[in-house]
């Protein structure tokens, strides 16, 4: 999800959009041990997604800057 997309959602769909980038990442990591993962670049994907996600969340919660 590219940061445009991510601070154009609401708080709501934000919070949304964390827990189901974080089931993303925990059903990737398990594929991953059980070797049923082929494509692994998924794991850093979504790890930069919740990055974005979290950044944003936290520009939110500090308010405009002068």
């Amino acid at each position: 999800m590219d940061i445009d997309k991510v601070r154009a959602l609401s708080d709501a769909e934000l919070e949304q959009a964390l827990r189901d980038a974080k089931r993303d990442l925990w059903q990737a990591r398990f594929e991953l041990a059980t070797r049923q993962l082929k494509d692994y670049s998924t794991i850093s994907g979504t790890r930069r997604t919740i990055a974005r996600i979290l950044t944003v969340r936290h520009e939110r919660k500090l308010g405009p800057t002068a």
